[in-house]
C-alpha cells in the first residue's frame, strides 16, 4: 500500500491572522521559487509583524536583560511558522548578545521526503541586526549558522560616518565582514539611515530594508527595539494621522510572573504615544495564550 504523505501546514490561527492564501511557505533553490511572504498596504514600505513573548506581569527578559524562557514548545513552534512568511527577521545587540539565537524554523516538522524536491526548504527569514558599535561577536551562531550554509546571510545596521571612527568601529566592521556579514552603515543627511542616541530612525530603516529586497518583516525585541517600534506607530503626521511603522503585533504570554527585576517595555509611554490596535485572534498554544493584534489609523 502507497504511503500517504501529508503535507506540513501553517497553523489556522496565522493564516486567519494575516488572511495568508497558501498552505505553507516554502522555496525551491533549484527552481529559484521565492517563498510567498507578506506585504504592506504601503507599496513603498515593509510589511512589519511586532511579536515577542511576556510574562503575565509584561516582562520581557530577566535582570540586566537575560534571557528569559517563556515561551512552552507549542507556541515556540507557531512562532517558528511565523517566521516562514517574512523576508527578514530583526533584533537589538542586547538580545543578540544575551541570548546568541539562531532565528531559524528548526522546530518545524521535516519536509516528507518524496513530496517536495530535495532543494525544497522552508522559508528562513533573513537575521537584521540592530547594532551601533558592532558589537556582534563573529563567533554567533547566526554566523556559524550562514558559514555551514544553514542560515541566511546576516546584515548588520551600525553608525556611520565620524561616529564609526570614534568608536573603533572600523577594526571590528572588518572582522565581521571577514567572517560573512554584511554590514549597513548610516550615513546621515543623504537619505541614508540615522542613529539617534544609539537607535536608528524606524522609519528610515524600513524605507532602506524595503529598497534592499526585504518587504516583510519580524521584529522579535529586545526591549528596546520593542518599544522604539512601538513608539515610532504611535507617532502623528503632520495631518493627523498615525505613522504606519507595525501592521500586526503578536503577543505569546506565559502563565508566570517574573517580578520586579524583569525588564519590560512601553511603561513609560503614554498612551497617546502608542499605536491604536484591535483585537484579531486570541488562541491556546499549550500553556500559553497568543494574542494576535492589527494596528488601525
Amino acid at each position: 500500500m502507497a504511503q500517504h504523505l501529508t503535507p506540513p501546514e501553517l497553523p489556522p490561527f496565522l493564516r486567519q491572522v494575516y488572511d495568508y492564501g497558501h498552505s505553507t511557505c516554502l522555496y525551491d533553490e533549484t527552481q529559484q521559487d521565492d517563498a510567498p511572504t507578506l506585504s504592506s498596504s504601503s507599496s513603498a514600505r515593509t510589511y512589519v509583524t511586532l511579536t515577542f513573548a511576556q510574562s503575565l506581569d509584561a516582562k520581557i527578559a530577566g535582570p540586566d536583560g537575560k534571557q528569559l524562557a517563556l515561551s512552552g514548545r507549542e507556541s515556540m513552534i507557531m512562532t517558528h511558522w511565523m517566521r516562514t512568511l517574512h523576508d527578514g527577521i530583526l533584533i537589538g545587540i542586547g538580545t543578540a548578545l544575551n541570548d546568541d539565537p539562531q532565528l531559524n524554523t528548526r522546530h518545524l516538522p521535516p519536509l516528507p521526503a518524496g513530496l517536495y524536491s530535495p532543494q525544497a526548504r522552508y522559508n528562513v527569514p533573513r537575521p537584521i541586526i540592530l547594532d551601533a558599535h558592532l558589537r556582534l561577536s563573529h563567533e554567533c551562531k547566526l554566523i556559524k549558522n550562514y558559514r555551514a550554509g544553514d542560515g541566511r546571510r546576516p546584515w548588520v545596521v551600525c553608525m556611520g560616518g565620524a561616529q564609526a571612527a570614534q568608536s573603533g568601529c572600523v577594526a571590528r566592521r572588518k572582522t565581521l565582514e571577514s567572517a560573512g556579514v554584511l554590514v549597513i552603515q548610516t550615513i546621515g543627511k543623504d537619505g541614508a539611515l540615522t542613529f539617534f542616541a544609539g537607535l536608528v530612525s524606524i522609519t528610515d530603516l524600513l524605507t532602506r530594508l524595503y529598497e534592499m529586497g526585504i518587504h516583510s518583516l519580524m521584529v522579535e525585541g529586545g526591549a528596546r527595539v520593542i518599544k522604539s517600534f512601538l513608539a515610532d506607530a504611535g507617532k502623528r503626521s503632520a495631518n493627523g494621522s498615525k505613522t504606519s511603522v507595525v501592521d500586526t503585533v503578536v503577543i505569546t504570554v506565559a502563565p508566570t510572573l517574573v517580578g520586579k527585576d524583569g525588564i519590560g517595555y512601553g511603561s513609560d509611554l503614554a498612551a497617546s504615544e502608542l499605536p491604536a490596535l484591535e483585537h484579531v485572534e486570541t488562541q491556546l498554544f499549550g500553556r500559553d495564550a497568543v494574542i494576535a493584534l492589527r494596528a488601525i489609523d
